[in-house]
């Protein structure tokens, strides 16, 4: 499958991986700054973004459109590093091609099971939109407040929203796919061999996503070579409250 990626500077690649229901478009500012020292490549994930769409969705799958796209660029030394889910499926690459990386970042994702029940709110809102009747996309923010108060999650929803050529609206992610295959996104990350090479895992002071157990067992059994760091007074999306300290964070760890 090839993914739709942007490019931006040159040296070491720091390739970058989007959350569930993420695109590139989200890391541009940072991956600008990261630019100045550094190859980037920030990828739509299959289902997302401008990547081709599918019916099946896995971190399998994910992982080997990853290790074909570093196919086609012919990318080495390689830094990988993905938030949330695509935080699973920079690890599960790295279990799968440990030979491909020199490092590993996750951003606020653990490798145990979710549930993934705290999406049932976010799923109910996208399919409450009737992209066939709404004229605008505060139509659409209304649909969405049914069953997601938080303003920052519908915002940050609507970016997938946008008008087709018939001037319609659509949404990027492959909203059928990913609502069939939610128990898939929410898979444990396993591997035969642990990564021995340097990963950092970085966490929200605020979240859950990563606990002290998946701090103190979890990772450090498929990464031993690891360490956790976190910044203080963030939620899930600690790269959008905190950039300036995750800008520093990736930066001295990719150099390092």
């Amino acid at each position: 499958m090839q993914l739709h990626f942007r490019e931006l500077g040159a040296g070491n690649p720091l390739v970058i991986l989007h959350g569930l229901f993420g695109t590139s478009d989200n890391w541009q500012t940072l991956a600008k700054r990261w630019a100045e020292t550094h190859r980037v490549i920030v990828v739509d994930l299959r289902n997302h973004g401008r990547s081709p769409q599918t019916a099946e969705h896995s971190y399998e799958l994910m992982s080997q459109d990853v290790l074909e796209l570093f196919d086609q660029l012919q990318l080495q030394h390689v830094t990988l590093m993905g938030h949330s889910m695509g935080g699973k499926v920079a690890m599960r690459f790295a279990l799968d091609h440990p030979t491909r990386l020199d490092k590993l970042i996750v951003l606020d994702i653990a490798p145990r099971l979710s549930d993934m029940r705290h999406q049932d709110d976010i799923l109910a809102g996208l399919h409450a939109v009737n992209l066939a009747t709404i004229e605008s996309r505060q139509q659409a923010d209304d649909a969405l407040a049914q069953h997601i108060p938080q303003l920052g999650v519908r915002q940050f929803l609507l970016k997938n929203l946008y008008r087709r050529d018939d001037n319609s609206f659509a949404w990027r992610p492959n909203l059928a796919a990913l609502t069939e295959h939610m128990p898939a996104i929410g898979a444990e990350i396993t591997g035969p061999t642990p990564f021995l090479k340097p990963a950092l895992f970085v966490r929200g002071g605020k979240s859950d996503y990563v606990s002290t157990e998946d701090k103190l067992y979890a990772i450090p059994a498929l990464f031993p070579n690891s360490q956790v760091e976190t910044v203080v007074d963030v939620g899930h999306w600690l790269h959008a409250e905190k950039p300036d300290e995750v800008y520093a964070l990736v930066e001295a760890f990719a150099k390092s």
